[in-house]
């Protein structure tokens, strides 16, 4: 599915949240039903399937997911009928960057060459939040041996590069135009 109709479902549950005032709990259903995708590879197979028919699936969805709001629910069976249930990764991405948007809340990742200790990420979480002008930056840490040294983080489009292999490589790049 296209990342303009994962967009557009997404946006539809933003909007329908935000009416009701049911963000944070569609937020965390969401989460919830993000695992269970992600760790059920066989589910979406089944929901998919077209041998199954839409009664079928229709009760097994009711059935499984009986315990979330009904506007999720009837997400999961929409997405069902119409055989995008795949994307459902895809539109909870979407929907949790424009809840932490509208919160001012921004997620980037952080590569190092061992693991940051929690003073060190939040440190960094509230530096990078002052200078993108956020509430707060949740930071994903990636350890990555070649930089050799100092730290990346991107945010977005954004990269901040302040690795030894990063300035390793400018310094080459300057050594080779210079000549």
């Amino acid at each position: 599915m296209s990342e303009v109709v994962a967009s557009r479902y997404a946006e539809a549950l933003f909007q329908i949240g935000n009416e009701n005032g049911t963000l944070e709990q569609l937020a965390e259903e969401l989460r919830v039903l993000k695992t269970i995708f992600d760790e059920n590879e066989k589910l979406v197979a089944f929901l998919e399937h077209p041998r199954v028919n839409h009664d079928k699936k229709r009760q097994f969805v009711n059935d499984v997911f009986q315990g979330f709001s009904e506007n999720v629910l009837n997400t999961v069976k929409i997405l069902t009928e119409r055989h995008r249930i795949g994307s459902m990764p895809a539109i909870i991405d979407h929907f949790g960057r424009m809840v932490n948007d509208a919160k001012g809340i921004a997620e980037a990742k952080v590569y190092t060459v061992r693991q940051l200790s929690e003073g060190e990420k939040e440190q960094l979480e509230i530096t990078f939040a002052k200078r993108f002008n956020k509430q707060a930056i949740k930071l994903d840490t990636i350890v990555d041996p070649s930089i050799i040294g100092g730290l990346k983080l991107r945010l977005g489009n954004t990269i901040y590069d302040g690795t030894i292999s990063g300035k390793l490589k400018r310094i080459e790049r300057n050594i080779v135009t210079a000549d």
